[in-house]
């Protein structure tokens, strides 16, 4: 498996099963046309894109790019690079009819032409044997030890943390822990924890 460098931006939930399956990396979805109001995504994008940059990749259709449009307006351009899959005639199989224009999503694309796309579109591929490109390497009991999860007012020192990173309120901790570990140095985390309530 390939282990890419940048955030993958894509659409949908079905997208990031597809991505996970090709790639070793960070795979975030817009829910669509959600992006356009969701402005904590929207800054987690951000974030993200000023840290480990962005790949975008929608898509081929009308609305993919829309979508892609709109991030583009929204995330410095040296922040990001573009993917696009071939425009593929047919219809995914958990679908019951082709989309509207009748092409395949990135879902329905093979693993190969996946990658061949990032390619192109100049992700950065690292050593298999290199580290992961993080800063930190936070786990689950790392959240349980400050009081992130699983205890008495976790929820509320949690909400209060993603509101301070401007990450969405409802960003689950599987996410959060990418997140932390892909944008936040050990320094940055140490002043969030005195922030905490």
């Amino acid at each position: 498996m390939e282990r890419i460098r940048e955030v993958i931006v894509v659409e949908g939930k079905y997208d990031v099963i597809r991505l996970k399956s090709a790639v070793d990396g960070m795979v975030v979805p817009t829910d669509g046309f959600r992006i356009f109001k969701d402005k904590e995504r929207l800054g987690m994008l951000r974030r993200l894109a000023a840290v480990r940059g962005l790949i975008l990749l929608t898509d081929s259709d009308s609305a993919g790019g829309v979508i892609r449009n709109h991030l583009l307006g929204c995330i410095p351009a040296e922040q990001v690079k573009i993917a696009y899959v071939p425009p593929r005639p047919g219809k995914e199989r958990r679908k019951a009819a082709p989309s509207k224009e009748g092409l395949l999503g990135v879902e329905g694309m093979d693993n190969a032409t996946v990658l061949e796309a990032l390619r192109r579109a100049g992700a950065t591929f690292e050593a298999a044997d290199a580290p992961p490109a993080r800063l930190m390497s936070l786990t689950k009991a790392d959240l349980a030890a400050v009081g992130l999860s699983g205890g008495v007012n976790s929820a509320i020192k949690r909400q209060a943390l993603l509101a301070a990173l401007e990450l969405p309120p409802t960003l689950s901790a599987n996410r959060l822990l990418e997140v932390l570990n892909a944008t936040v140095t050990p320094q940055e985390w140490t002043e969030w924890l005195k922030k905490l309530p």
